[in-house]
Formats: C-alpha cells, sequence, structure tokens
C-alpha cells in the first residue's frame, strides 16, 4: 500500500480560541463596559419589590390617598378661582403626592442600585453614555437584530410569554369563584378582592420571572466566557505586550521588593543579633554552629526598613548592638543569605561572644 502522509498546519490550531481569559483581558473588557448581565433579572426583582410593597403597604397608601383627595376639596371647595388660589393650591398637592411617590422611588433606587452591583459590581463609566454614530447604523442594527443572538433573545422573549400567562392563567383559575363572586358585592369588597388578586398574581408572576432570569444569568456568564477566549498566540502577544509595558513592570517589581520585603522581617525574629549604625542601618546576623561554617546576614535594611528591623527584634527580644562602621561595612558589602567574610570574624565573633554571655548561652 501507498504511504500516505498529509501535513498539517499547527498554527491552524494556536489560532483556535481554547483558552480562558487572562486577568488583564479581563480587566480591559470591564474598562470597556464589556460585562454580562441580566437585564431580565434587574427587571423582576424590581417588579417583585414593587408588589411585596403594594401588598404589605397598598391598603395605608389607598387610605393616605383618600385622605389627600378629601382635604382637598374641603379646603378649596368654595374658592375664588385667581392666579394665585391656583398655584397655592397645585403647589400644596404636589407636596403631598410627592410624599406618597417618595417611597416608591427610593424603593426603585435601592433595588436598581442593588441589582447592578449584585450582577457586575461597581461600574461608572461616563464615556458610554457619549453619542456614537455606529449605535444608530441600520447595517449594524439589522445585523445584531438577525445573528444568533438576536435569535436566541427572540426565543427568550417568547418563553417569557409562555411563562408569563400560564402562571397568571393559573392565578386568575384559582380564583374564579372568588372573581365571581365579587360581581355581586358592593364596590369596595369588589375592588379589594380583585386589587388582591391582582398583586398576588403580580408576586406569582415576578417569582417567576426571576427563576426565568437566573437561567439567562448563567446564559449570559456562559457566552461572555465564550466571547471572551483566547487563543494561545493570544496569550503569548498579550504577555508580550505587559512585558514592555512601562508601568506594568513598575508594578510587578514594586510588588516583588514587597514580597521580598515581608519575607525578610519574617526572619528577622531567628536572628541572633541585629548591629546597627542607630539612624541609617541595621544588619540581622544568624550563626547555627551545627549548620553554618560561619554566620549569615538574614535581613538588612537602611533608614525606615532599618527602623522596622530594629522594632520586630525589640518584640521578640532580640539584641541589638551599636557598631557603626561595621554595621556600615556589612550593609554596603553583603547581600542577604551571604556569610560574614574572613575580615569581619573577629568584629562578629566578639559581639556573638557578648550576645550569648547575655543569653546565658555557651
Amino acid at each position: 500500500m501507498a504511504d500516505l502522509r498529509y501535513s498539517v498546519n499547527l498554527q491552524y490550531f494556536a489560532g483556535e480560541k481554547t483558552e480562558k481569559a487572562t486577568p488583564h483581558k479581563r480587566e480591559e473588557s470591564r474598562k470597556k463596559g464589556q460585562v454580562f448581565k441580566s437585564v431580565d433579572l434587574s427587571t423582576a426583582i424590581s417588579m417583585l419589590a414593587f408588589f411585596l410593597y403594594f401588598r404589605l403597604a397598598g391598603g395605608k397608601l389607598i387610605e393616605e390617598l383618600s385622605q389627600m383627595m378629601g382635604q382637598f376639596y374641603n379646603m378649596n371647595l368654595g374658592m375664588a378661582v385667581t392666579e394665585n388660589n391656583i398655584h397655592r393650591m397645585f403647589g400644596g398637592l404636589s407636596l403631598q403626592v410627592l410624599k406618597l411617590l417618595l417611597p416608591i422611588l427610593i424603593l426603585a433606587l435601592v433595588v436598581g442600585v442593588g441589582t447592578q452591583l449584585f450582577q457586575v459590581g461597581f461600574l461608572f463609566l461616563p464615556e458610554l453614555l457619549m453619542f456614537k454614530a455606529e449605535r444608530i447604523d441600520p447595517l449594524k442594527g439589522l445585523k445584531r437584530t438577525y445573528s444568533l443572538r438576536g435569535i436566541v433573545e427572540l426565543l427568550k422573549s417568547m418563553l417569557k410569554i409562555v411563562f408569563i400567562g400560564i402562571v397568571a392563567f393559573s392565578i386568575l383559575w384559582m380564583n374564579r369563584q372568588s372573581i365571581a363572586q365579587s360581581a355581586s358585592q358592593p364596590i369596595i369588597e369588589s375592588v379589594r378582592i380583585i386589587s388582591n388578586i391582582v398583586l398576588n398574581m403580580g408576586i406569582a408572576v415576578s417569582i417567576a420571572l426571576i427563576a426565568l432570569s437566573l437561567l439567562d444569568y448563567l446564559y449570559q456568564k456562559y457566552d461572555y466566557e465564550k466571547n471572551m477566549r483566547m487563543s494561545k498566540q493570544d496569550i503569548k502577544d498579550e504577555f508580550k505586550s505587559i512585558e514592555g509595558n512601562p508601568q506594568i513592570k513598575s508594578k510587578i517589581k514594586e510588588r516583588q521588593r514587597q514580597m521580598a520585603l515581608r519575607r525578610m522581617m519574617q526572619e528577622v525574629p531567628n536572628a541572633d543579633v541585629i548591629i546597627t549604625n542607630p539612624t541609617h542601618f541595621a544588619v540581622a546576623l544568624k550563626y547555627d554552629a551545627k549548620k553554618m561554617s560561619s554566620p549569615q546576614v538574614i535581613a538588612k535594611g537602611a533608614d525606615f526598613i532599618a527602623l522596622r528591623i530594629k522594632e520586630v527584634a525589640r518584640t521578640h527580644q532580640i539584641a541589638i548592638v551599636e557598631k557603626k562602621p561595621l554595621a556600615r561595612a556589612l550593609y554596603h558589602q553583603l547581600e542577604i543569605g551571604d556569610a560574614i567574610p574572613e575580615e569581619f570574624f573577629k568584629a562578629v565573633a566578639e559581639i556573638l561572644a557578648y550576645v550569648y554571655r547575655l543569653k546565658g548561652k555557651a
């Protein structure tokens, strides 16, 4: 048989978007307002909040509205129709209406902000409010309408209509006897019965919409993650661009420096002695005769860091010895982890012997 061989271009697979988005890409997308959220979830929660509010406070709201209208007609009955009287009359009425609507407005604000923070966190991008001609481009509008996403949104809308219709019909069917009997009741009682049924139906529909919206939220997350995927080449290109960015490099170096400083400060309590030049330098030395041929530098610092080293040493009762020339020489000539060179043996040995005598060590 003939030996069939096929050449495969591996670059094709490198271009496939199979990798999860990097934190950097997520952050850049968030700055552009590209986040996932379900508008339906915000709407459903707002609906539930309003229906619950009217369910709990609707009776008091109607009572206050009746009192307001009664006072309005009683106070203004027989009043002369003049420009000043009309301004005063409608000014007072506007204040009373605002007083009634204020709890509803506050509820709308709290629920709206709360659902936004729940889904995407705090995100304020005023540049998204600026006018862009592409938003009113009819060709792009048609593409959005007849795209796969548009079809999915249409199916979701149809599902919501069917689902809401089933829930609403179920509530009406369960209360069919009450609705039929309300026709023979006094008008006030009929209004009360119908109002309760409508509010219960609204609450049930809102809960059903929340259940659908949670599914929509999961779909939006899946769709967002799919669109955010990157190829291996994208990740390599992003890494190169980040490495070449001076601001990113400086942040990385600063973070590395802070991590190294934390690790160094954690070693200070293990020191045998801190040799200092009181106002500038501090060098922490450790000596273990079983493991080391000579003492080692386990921490060092100048100015503020030297002050931190001495504070930690005092907290852990580490001996602090002031030797200005020695501290300066050790700081400038040695790095962390270096062993003391022979030229400093005598000076360091005298200090360690003094410290051991203080601690009662051999």
